[in-house]
């Protein structure tokens, strides 16, 4: 497959592929991401063929507006229409319940009358978006590109994270096609994203709503929309065998690169002296730093791979150089990469949480 990069002028052949069933790559303002027609369960099958995705991942649902929730969910709760009015369009996934078809509906799908019974049955999603459950991720993304190209297609777009399943995200064009060159149809390029780290999702159908995964909206802007939030643990730790994600990225190792990641936490000058102490004196470690400290890994004779996070106070640009700098390590031969990280306050907690994932939960605590 010969697999396209669209520019803007293009959008219309964009949206016409993903009309008939095809993949391609959109730009939102958190990562590339993997689109498809969300109620084909076809189309969305590649999806999980092109990433290697594991089949009981679900799937996010991207719409032009919130006026598209009520095709989709049902008892949409008054906590989503606040949160939709405060950050949509925006880095922001609510996982609401899936709408179930009605009779009326059923019997123009298959041409005939259909028992009352099914009124409980069939959802408006394909199971393959949701991996059975009963809810589904609704996300209005802020990117223009990415809400225009689900206009003109008619449909909510299914989209995962453009790259193969494990790696790190892709923020712009060009690392999602050296993920999915020759495995997709087209990539809509709309430049490099300015978030950096993938939408947040928050679960509105339990009490209290539970974050279910850090993102571009902070537990604090949440906790000022909707009072108390509960954390799911997933976020911190790996989830046991057995265990359902209930929302993408949960369960399995992701944004990794081919080396092993050690992320070291605590005071910015203690985990640089510390990495600096434990490194190797060869070319094989790489560094993931704060601006202020790449000259301690760089000076004399040193080669080795040194990539920088941005000034240590600066949580926003970390989060949009994150998955650059471990996309990078993949570009050397590094054996083992040691990653600086900020505390978790404001958007520290979903770059904490790329790199704890990022290194199968390896965490040195100074």
């Amino acid at each position: 497959m010969d697999t396209k990069v669209f520019l803007e002028r293009d959008i219309e052949r964009a949206a016409a592929i993903l009309r008939g069933g095809g993949l391609v790559g959109i730009p939102t303002e958190t990562v590339y991401g993997l689109g498809a027609d969300g109620l084909n369960p076809v189309a969305v099958r590649a999806i999980f063929q092109a990433k290697g995705r594991p089949q009981d991942n679900p799937l996010i649902l991207h719409i032009p507006e919130a006026s598209w929730l009520e095709r989709y969910c049902e008892d949409v709760p008054d906590t989503a229409c606040r949160l939709a009015e405060r950050f949509w369009p925006g880095p922001l996934t609510m996982v609401l319940k899936c709408k179930r078809r009605t009779p009326e509906e059923l019997e123009t799908l298959w041409g005939g009358p259909v028992c009352s019974y099914t009124h409980f049955g069939p959802r408006v999603i394909p199971d393959v978006v949701t991996a059975g459950l009963d809810t589904v991720g609704m996300r209005c993304p802020a990117h223009p590109l990415c809400r225009e190209i689900i206009r003109l297609a008619g449909v909510p777009v299914a989209a995962p994270s453009g790259n193969t399943s494990g790696k790190p995200s892709p923020t712009t064009a060009r690392h999602m096609l050296e993920d999915m060159a020759g495995k997709i149809d087209a990539i809509l390029d709309g430049g490099p994203c300015c978030v950096g780290v993938e939408s947040t999702i928050i679960d509105l159908t339990c009490t209290p709503p539970r974050l279910l995964r850090p993102g571009g909206i902070t537990l604090e802007q949440l906790k000022g929309v909707l009072g108390e939030v509960a954390v799911d643990p997933a976020i911190t730790r790996l989830m046991g065998e057995g265990e359902q994600p209930r929302a993408p990225g949960m369960k399995y190792r992701h944004y990794a690169p081919r080396a092993p990641v050690t992320v070291v936490k605590g005071a910015p000058e203690r985990g640089a002296a510390y990495i600096r102490e434990h490194l190797s004196h060869t070319r094989w470690d790489g560094v993931i730093c704060f601006e202020e400290y790449v000259p301690l890994f760089m000076g004399g004779d040193e080669t080795r791979p040194v990539f920088s996070l941005g000034p240590a106070g600066d949580k926003g640009e970390h989060a949009r150089r994150l998955f650059d700098a471990l996309r990078a390590m993949d570009n050397t031969d590094v054996k083992r990469v040691w990653a600086q990280c900020p505390d978790e306050g404001g958007i520290g907690l979903a770059v904490a949480n790329r790199l704890n994932k990022a290194a199968g939960f390896h965490i040195i605590e100074i």
